[in-house]
């Protein structure tokens, strides 16, 4: 941002920068230079509230690049999509030389008069000007200037842009600036009274508003014609040279790929939203609302955006004057009669334009499209209580759903804390990387083989403990008193918020909800801890009031949790799905729906074999790597295909820094050595197994994988028949080969299978790795481990 103070960056020009923002001799906003860095720092007025990170803007004159496939080019500093640079188009592109007249039908605007003024008679041409029938005022549709026309003796008209709601638009040239434009903006109908208010209320709108994305005011100024006996007020403003946004919609699919360097990409859909929230939220800050937002009312120009015609702007708490909107972006009739515009109307309304703009782009990608398709139905949602409560809450999840859109299109991640979730490092489903324990011995009956890895989904109630809770209100009055609360008792503090007035707090009763919940047993039944947990849910909701938490998405996270403890696993289904539809960008509901597909094996898509599961855990794993139980549930589903390496290869991604790495080293070597829908695994699978397994520490947990490896492998090689005869015996004895080493799959070298060229050698590693086990057992359990060792020992040949 450019310094009160600070030379004005527009050449000629010799002025500065004056507290306003604006330059005080060509009344210019330093963003608008060629080669200006538009985007305001952190915090400073006019800032869109969208986070991410901030690499170094590009030239924004240069022409768009090329881009790799699926990618729609880098991020700006707001961790944005960066646009790309429209070239200004000329003057006669975008001027008409002659007018074109605004529809009739009007209404006469005299106070008090309900006259319709410019009505076609008898089927022939609706008049340009005549007299209201009502109240006989005389009405003009013709435009009051003309190309070459001066105003103000300093702006030259060049020609007509187009009719607004209520005023003409003329591009002009600044005769004290040679090679400025301006625009100038008037009525169409300088008797309309009803009009001239509306217009006076836009300057002052124009006036006080200075935000990058939003059109600026430069003058105003009258002018009066030849005839005329009193002039007229024009407003000089800023003129944004690109594309309004319905022109996209109207282009061919070779036009925007030769503005966009490529596909018209859903980045560049959410990136627009993103912008236009922000400047929507800025608008809201001043207690005004827009009203009128479609795409013909923004502008792509180099860079950036620009928000234009500011004739449709009123005041938050105006609930008198009349509405302007355009049909099929506004509510329905019925909702604009009985309560007006609000601000989750104008949400409304640039849901309808992003939905308009995304009929163009490319789909996108796996689960991308489905949050798309919620946020959406949020923003429109028929019940207005259902709908964004503001332009950040928006904003943030519009730019979540572009992280992930990004992610799973194979773009870096940038991953961020959410803002509705705590995060958790517990992990669900992760038996996959638990090194057996003892009893994988001691408790199988002698002469069963070994089990196939665990590939079924987790119980319902270790996911329900290993889901996130939400983050606490912070303007909830006890917000920062949850951190000191004992979470391992909470009858204590229960007992106190029944007396305690301070504790009876929405957070605190969802806090006493998970508590509860968490120390509970699991099971339809659900014991006295989860009926404690539900009576501190209905509390909560008691608080919110029934009307708002019907709509707030934390009862239905809770709800979804105690369901799962309990085993009901469609019913938590639903309610997650619900979570899910209020905040379709966030993290959480996405890997609690994986779960839950994952668990009824529901969904399966016909077209490309992926289940629900898979698209949701998928999403969640590409967008942040932190999110481990979303990869063993990717992991298991690979399994159920008997893909040992695909499965391995998720589990691989886990970063080194995650506390739940060597969980998923253990998972991929019992992977690549587990026995899967009953099959041993390959030589190629040894292979590698023998290299991961190098890499495990000497102690007690590896001798136990050994075991479990060697077992597995000599489950895969059952023992020969053998001979009816004791002749036969015999001779096989006396010979140095037998059936058990005919048919006998080599094994990879080094020491998990040193020497074992034959079933019969391999039965010998495994009576060794047995003994060893014996030593590390407890002595009740020693017997069976040693009767199991001396059961697979190989017998003498004599």
């Amino acid at each position: 941002m450019t310094a009160p103070g600070s030379p004005c960056p527009h050449v000629p020009c010799k002025g500065t920068i004056r507290a306003s923002g604006y330059c005080g001799t060509c009344h210019r906003h330093p963003s608008t230079a060629p080669g200006a860095d538009t985007a305001p720092a952190r915090g400073t007025t006019g800032q869109a509230t969208v986070p991410g990170p901030r690499p170094a803007p590009s030239d924004t004159d240069a022409p768009a690049a090329p881009r790799p496939a699926g990618s729609a080019g880098g991020l700006d500093r707001d961790g944005l999509v960066q646009l790309p640079g429209f070239p200004r188009p000329a003057d006669e592109d975008v001027v008409r030389a002659t007018v074109r007249r605004p529809e009739g039908g009007r209404r006469c605007g005299v106070p008090d008069c309900a006259g319709t003024i410019g009505v076609s008679y008898d089927g022939g041409p609706a008049p340009d000007e005549g007299f209201c029938p009502l109240c006989g005022t005389r009405y003009s549709f013709r435009p009051q200037l003309g190309p070459g026309d001066v105003v103000a003796g300093q702006y030259r008209v060049i020609g007509y842009l187009s009719p607004g709601g209520t005023g003409w638009v003329y591009l002009a040239e600044d005769l004290d600036l040679p090679g400025q434009r301006v625009v100038l903006k008037t009525q169409i109908n300088t008797q309309d009274a009803a009009a001239r208010r509306k217009a006076v209320e836009e300057r002052r709108s124009l006036t006080t508003l200075h935000h990058r994305d939003i059109v600026g005011i430069i003058a105003s100024k009258q002018h009066r014609r030849a005839g005329e006996a009193e002039p007229t007020d024009y407003i000089v403003m800023e003129y944004v040279a690109g594309r309004p946004l319905d022109q996209l919609l109207k282009a061919s699919d070779e036009e925007l790929s030769r503005m966009f360097g490529g596909p018209f990409a859903f980045d560049h859909v959410v990136t627009y939203g993103c912008k236009i929230l922000g400047a929507l939220e800025y608008l809201h800050d001043q207690d005004l609302l827009y009203c009128d937002m479609k795409p013909e009312n923004v502008i792509h120009y180099e860079r950036q955006i620009k928000i234009i015609d500011l004739g449709a702007v009123r005041r938050i708490d105006d609930r008198t004057s009349a509405l302007v909107y355009t049909p099929g972006f506004a509510p329905q009739k019925r909702e604009r009669d009985a309560r007006g515009f609000r601000v989750d109307t104008d949400l409304f309304t640039v849901g309808r334009t992003l939905a308009a703009l995304a009929t163009r782009a490319k789909v996108p990608a796996g689960l991308a499209a489905r949050s798309f398709d919620r946020l959406i139905g949020r923003a429109t949602h028929a019940d207005p209580a259902a709908r964004f409560t503001s332009a950040a809450q928006m904003s943030r999840q519009l730019w979540e759903v572009l992280r992930e859109h990004r992610a799973l299109e194979g773009c870096e991640p940038f991953p961020e804390r959410s803002t509705r979730f705590e995060p958790t490092a517990v992990a669900f489903g992760a038996a996959l990387g638990t090194v057996p324990a003892l009893t994988h011995w001691t408790q199988r009956p002698e002469g069963v083989a070994p089990p196939d890895l665990a590939t079924r989904a987790p119980a319902p109630h270790e996911t329900a403990r290993a889901l996130p809770g939400p983050i606490a209100d912070p303007g909830d009055p006890a917000a920062v008193l949850l951190g000191g609360l004992a979470g391992d008792a909470p009858e204590r503090t229960a007992e106190r918020a029944r007396e305690d007035p301070a504790l009876q707090t929405v957070e605190v009763a969802l806090w006493l909800c998970r508590s509860y919940l968490l120390s509970g047993e699991p099971g339809p039944a659900g014991g006295k801890a989860l009926a404690a947990a539900e009576h501190w849910l209905d509390e909560a909701v008691r608080l919110m009031g029934r009307d708002v938490a019907g709509y707030d998405w934390r009862p239905p996270w809770h709800r979804g949790l105690l369901h799962l403890m309990r085993g009901q696993v469609r019913d938590a289904q639903g309610e997650f799905a619900a979570v899910y539809a209020t905040v379709p960008g966030e993290w959480a509901p996405k890997l609690a729906l994986g779960y839950c597909a994952e668990y009824l094996r529901a969904g399966i898509d016909p077209e490309n074999a992926a289940t629900e599961a898979e698209a949701y855990y998928r999403a969640v794993w590409q967008r942040d790597k932190a999110h481990t139980s979303a990869a063993f549930g990717l992991a298991r589903l690979r399994l159920l295909h008997g893909d040992r390496a695909a499965a391995v290869r998720v589990l691989d991604q886990v970063p080194t820094t995650s506390r739940n790495y060597n969980l998923a080293r253990i998972a991929a070597l019992r992977i690549l050595t587990g026995r899967v829908g009953g099959t041993a695994p390959s030589s190629a699978d040894l292979t590698k197994a023998v290299v991961r397994l190098a890499e495990q520490p000497q102690d007690d947990a590896r001798d136990r994988l050994v075991a479990e490896i060697r077992e597995n492998v000599l489950a895969g090689h059952p023992a020969p028949p053998r001979p009816a005869s004791w002749r036969a015996r015999l001779v096989l004895a006396l010979t140095l080969s037998g059936p058990d080493t005919q048919d006998f799959t080599p094994l990879p070298p080094g020491e998990l299978f040193q020497g074992a060229g034959s079933r019969r050698a391999l039965a010998q590693l495994l009576y060794g790795s047995l003994r060893t086990l014996v030593g590390q057992a407890p002595a009740a359990d020693r017997p069976e481990l040693l009767d199991r060792a001396y059961a697979v020992r190989p017998q003498s040949r004599f």
